[in-house]
């Protein structure tokens, strides 16, 4: 029997990556698809010694009710991280932990924006942000972007033209799923240009500690002075993602709507899973595990890098990020990654085709690869697949012009 369903359902589909997914836990498939870390750089071992040590002494109040807002020393450890990382003028009580960052784009949505406004975005951008900012049936306009972030002269021609422009979503550093960073003076003028408009900005930061090389660059949150910057962060990237823990920061206005409709979604994010990452921190060297998870995504990105050098055909581009789990890859524009996709699957070696992080559709001929979650072995294993496939898949179409070079 047929159900009336919502009309936001309409626009909702599967995610690609969910459902790859689900043909990668063959072991013999070398997957570069999810986003997925390193499970040996969980510490599970200080984890345990931490949740006995909870548990003994604080078990009821971790399997109690909580507040909206989170377990205060867990926000209190975040805030003072912000502001030591890159000198956000953040306090605990602005603070609102998640059920993951994910959340806060779904809370975002729901505070934002009504069907028909306009969310600007990056072009591609996070595919989940998609999924997750459809639901409410805003119409997406993607900007223009290279390797220095969004083209600010494109974003701010939008704006003029939109006036149902509502929301700005950006990853600044180590873009999923390019791995580009923003420069610092893209990131000034588009706090400059939000302050002009009052058009607030989502600045999702899942990778920001994830930086191999080079200086970090001041967050869009820590420019702003009008209090129209919404950051997200997670230890998703830096402690272990099962746990489903991120967090919001928000100025007070927005806060305390951002409070309201967390109650409404959830009541509140696991109790003992935030005092478990809480007493983690309070005993243990997180700065230690990160330095580790650094050092380990820093080899595995160079070989990847080193292997798509030696062994990808002239004419494939791709970029060299400077941090996160990332890089892009660009074949000739007349071919399909997803046609490419079924030829890897032979070799058993898979890849997420790019069209799923376009809004409005195009990008077909660029693929995200993965590099923080296979070992190096596999890593170069996984590319000599993928190099075979792509020559495969080039021998039954049209011949290209070469023209090698890196996409950034």
């Amino acid at each position: 029997m047929m159900v009336r369903l919502a009309r936001r359902m309409e626009d909702l589909r599967a995610s690609d990556i969910r459902e790859m997914l689900k043909f990668t836990q063959a072991p013999e498939v070398i997957s570069f698809a999810g986003g997925l870390p390193a499970p040996e750089c969980f510490p599970v071992e200080e984890l345990k010694e931490a949740s006995i040590r909870l548990l003994q002494q604080a078990g009821r109040q971790a399997m109690q009710y909580s507040t909206t807002e989170g377990h205060l020393p867990l926000r209190r450890w975040i805030a003072a991280r912000m502001r030591q990382r890159d000198g956000v003028d953040v306090k605990p009580d602005q603070i609102l932990v998640t059920s993951g960052s994910q959340q806060g784009l779904d809370l975002s949505g729901k505070l934002f924006l009504d069907e028909g406004d306009v969310v600007f975005c990056e072009s591609p951008t996070y595919l989940a942000a998609i999924s997750a900012l459809q639901a409410f049936r805003p119409c997406f306009v993607a900007v223009p972007t290279d390797d220095d972030g969004m083209v600010i002269e494109e974003l701010e021609q939008r704006l003029r033209g939109n006036p149902r422009a509502k929301l700005i979503y950006v990853i600044p550093d180590f873009q999923n799923p390019t791995g580009r960073t923003w420069s610092f003076e893209r990131r000034r003028r588009l706090v400059e240009l939000v302050r002009r408009f009052r058009v607030p900005v989502v600045e999702d930061c899942p990778y920001v500690e994830l930086r191999y090389e080079g200086e970090p660059i001041p967050s869009l949150m820590s420019l702003d002075r009008d209090g129209l910057v919404v950051a997200l962060g997670t230890f998703s990237k830096i402690f272990c993602p099962g746990m489903r823990i991120g967090w919001l920061a928000a100025a007070p206005h927005l806060f305390e709507k951002y409070v309201i409709l967390k109650q409404s979604a959830d009541l509140h994010t696991s109790t003992v899973s935030q005092m478990q990452i809480a007493t983690y921190l309070e005993t243990c060297d997180i700065d230690a595990n990160i330095t580790r998870i650094r050092e380990i995504y820093h080899r595995r990105r160079d070989v990847m890098v080193a292997a798509l050098e030696r062994e990808l055909p002239a004419g494939v581009r791709f970029t060299r990020p400077k941090g996160g789990m990332f890089l892009w890859v660009e074949l000739p524009r007349h071919l399909s990654a997803r046609d490419l996709l079924v030829t890897c699957i032979e070799r058993q070696v898979v890849f997420v085709p790019g069209g799923s992080f376009f809004p409005n559709g195009g990008g077909e001929h660029t693929f995200r690869l993965n590099f923080s979650n296979m070992p190096e072995e596999r890593i170069v294993e996984g590319i000599q697949r993928l190099a075979v496939a792509i020559r495969e898949f080039l021998a039954r179409r049209p011949a290209f012009e070469p023209r090698a070079a890196a996409a950034g």
